[in-house]
């Protein structure tokens, strides 16, 4: 699918022990990478990392926090990668509300402390910083949101997403802008995901792990917002969206890929949560849920849409599975987990084969 972009390249992650970082270095391992991690510890007992024997599969494992920047300095600069994806973060919107600052300082710092890293690797190197489809400022619209919209939702997640977007735009545009790259050879992008679901995620307050810890006790699922629209999408289709952006800041000359993307599902893909439950209890074969919603909760923003026109036609990519086989992937990982937790690898990469064969079958990428 991607040829041989990643064989043998050194990339270095940040965040590799949470959700969406663990998928990812089993899925570079797959394509050959030589894979660095640096991240706090899993920050979920269970977890994907861990009962996925990741550690043992990368070529580097440091346990580190992202804001101690010389550290992380020194951890790149030994590393010298071709490739870097950052993705440690604090990425549940309820925590933002309880921990406002640690929020803040580790999506908005973390991220600079990355950046700096980067101005101080020396030499030619491309970079994926993830955010969140958050960053935008959320006006309740129902038509999606685009890349030149202003940054910045009025919750304290939100809020520290959209400023990492603006401390990303300032690194890229005064020491490593694209209309100098062939002076300073640095790459740098950023990814801003709809909301991500599939197997082997445990974070607090997620829809699917409510759903399947009710569901294995046998308890209706409690739902807090039924009626909130999200661009759903599998973790493997927004994974595949970061891969193929950095394939092309790999492989392409021009500075075209040096910019911030969305990377959503199509349009119809962001169905309210209840329709979310009802199919995954489709595919279940059994339980219930129950509204739980609560007026006096935190706001959260009702609509949220995602226009990924631009990532359509100007990187050649385009999502792989639909939301009824987001879903449909997503019941069939943990029921087989709750079956057998030791084949957790197995399952991972039974499901990145499996989504491999769809993006060739469709011809995409």
């Amino acid at each position: 699918m991607f040829g041989d972009v990643f064989r043998g390249k050194s990339v270095f992650i940040t965040g590799h022990t949470g959700f969406k970082g663990s998928w990812l270095c089993l899925w570079l391992h797959h394509l050959g990478a030589k894979v660095f991690g640096y991240s706090l510890p899993s920050p979920t007992t269970p977890n994907h990392f861990s009962q996925s024997s990741i550690e043992e599969l990368l070529a580097g494992h440091q346990i580190a926090d992202v804001r101690d920047t010389e550290r992380l300095t020194r951890s790149i600069q030994s590393i010298q990668p071709d490739l870097i994806f950052h993705l440690a973060a604090q990425t549940v919107v309820k925590t933002g509300y309880s921990q406002p600052f640690e929020t803040f300082s580790t999506n908005v710092m973390g991220t600079v402390s990355l950046l700096e890293a980067i101005r101080n690797i020396g030499r030619p190197c491309s970079a994926v910083l993830v955010t969140s489809d958050k960053c935008y400022e959320n006006r309740e619209q129902v038509w999606g949101y685009r890349e030149c919209d202003a940054m910045g939702e009025r919750d304290p997640y939100g809020g520290s997403k959209g400023a990492a977007e603006l401390a990303i735009r300032s690194y890229r545009d005064s020491f490593f802008p694209p209309s100098k790259l062939d002076r300073h050879g640095i790459r740098v992008a950023s990814a801003r995901a709809g909301n991500v679901i599939g197997g082997g995620d445990w974070t607090a307050h997620a829809l699917m792990v409510d759903m399947v810890k009710s569901l294995a006790e046998n308890k209706p699922i409690p739902i807090r917002s039924p009626s909130a629209y999200r661009p759903w999408q599998h973790v493997l289709q927004a994974l595949h969206g970061y891969l193929t952006l950095a394939s092309r800041l790999l492989s392409r000359p021009e500075p075209l890929f040096c910019s911030g993307w969305n990377i959503g599902p199509l349009p119809g893909s962001e169905i309210p949560v209840h329709q979310v439950v009802s199919k995954f209890l489709a595919e279940w074969g059994s339980g219930e849920w129950q509204d739980r919603s609560d007026p006096t909760q935190h706001r959260e923003a009702e609509i949220l849409r995602l226009s990924i026109d631009k990532a359509l036609w100007e990187m050649d990519w385009k999502p792989a599975w639909d939301i009824d086989k987001t879903i449909r992937m997503t019941a069939a990982w943990y029921k087989l987990w709750l079956s057998n937790p030791h084949t957790t690898r197995k399952i991972s990469l039974e499901q990145i084969h499996e989504f491999e064969r769809d993006v060739q079958l469709q011809g995409i990428g």
